[in-house]
């Protein structure tokens, strides 16, 4: 059907001046992975890597599961093998594991733990040693001196927000969704963050979002550092703080 010049004209002026409209072109990946968010499934597939090298945030890393069904009874998907696939090829074996849930329409973070660096080099150098110039040299990662987190997410849909923050390292956002167990697609995965990178949790969608997640060193209150994370302390409603606080 042939569209008049203007489709507006039944609308009154106010109206007419007020209309904005919705860009629904998708951009790149590239682009769109640290400005509207991308599905975790894409990050996985084989020529994603290429195409975000120069946007993915160095040691981060996104790998598939499979979670299969289990008639009349669930589902079941293994979480990660000693040694085997990324926690093995990067040799992260977590010593500590933990479960939290999320409520739906709540958010978590940002939280950041601290990278550890030796004391005869410096922050940028050594970050760039590690992550950039010898970046496949696992080994020297000091696993056991920071706090470097492995994500699995067992029920829920969820909106991720990493951001780097360390030394001599670009500043690289990316922002992407997961699904839960519950939720059976390429977009079951686990996340491994490198201390220095911001993180944050969103839930997307009515259902409350459980996650596992395994850490590299055992809790330690010093490592858990918070950047903008207002968001998890919002105040009581006016007249409630005015109600508690009359003597």
């Amino acid at each position: 059907m042939k569209m008049k010049k203007d489709i507006w004209l039944g609308l009154n002026e106010r109206a007419r001046k007020s209309l904005v409209s919705r860009d629904y072109k998708t951009g790149p990946l590239a682009q769109r992975i640290s400005d509207s968010g991308v599905d975790a499934g894409d990050l996985v597939a084989p020529r994603a890597r290429a195409e975000l090298k120069k946007v993915w945030i160095p040691g981060v890393e996104i790998f598939s599961r499979t979670v299969f069904p289990q008639r009349h009874r669930g589902s079941f998907g293994e979480l990660a093998r000693e040694s085997e696939g990324i926690l093995g090829k990067i040799g992260l074996r977590p010593r500590q594991w933990s479960a939290a849930r999320m409520f739906a329409n709540s958010a978590k973070g940002f939280h950041i733990h601290p990278p550890s660096i030796p004391d005869d080099t410096t922050a940028e150098r050594w970050l760039r040693r590690l992550f950039v110039m010898q970046s496949q040299k696992y080994s020297l990662r000091p696993y056991d001196r920071e706090q470097w987190d492995v994500m699995f997410f067992l029920q829920g849909r969820a909106e991720i927000f990493l951001r780097d923050a360390r030394a001599g390292l670009p500043k690289r956002t990316m922002r992407f969704f997961v699904d839960g167990d519950n939720h059976r697609n390429r977009n079951n995965v686990g996340i491994v963050i490198p201390p220095g990178v911001a993180h944050a949790i969103r839930a997307e969608g009515s259902e409350d979002v459980i996650t596992v997640y395994g850490t590299s060193t055992t809790f330690q209150p010093e490592f858990e550092g918070r950047i903008a994370s207002e968001i998890e302390t919002a105040e009581l409603p006016a007249p409630w703080r005015r109600f508690l606080s009359d003597k």
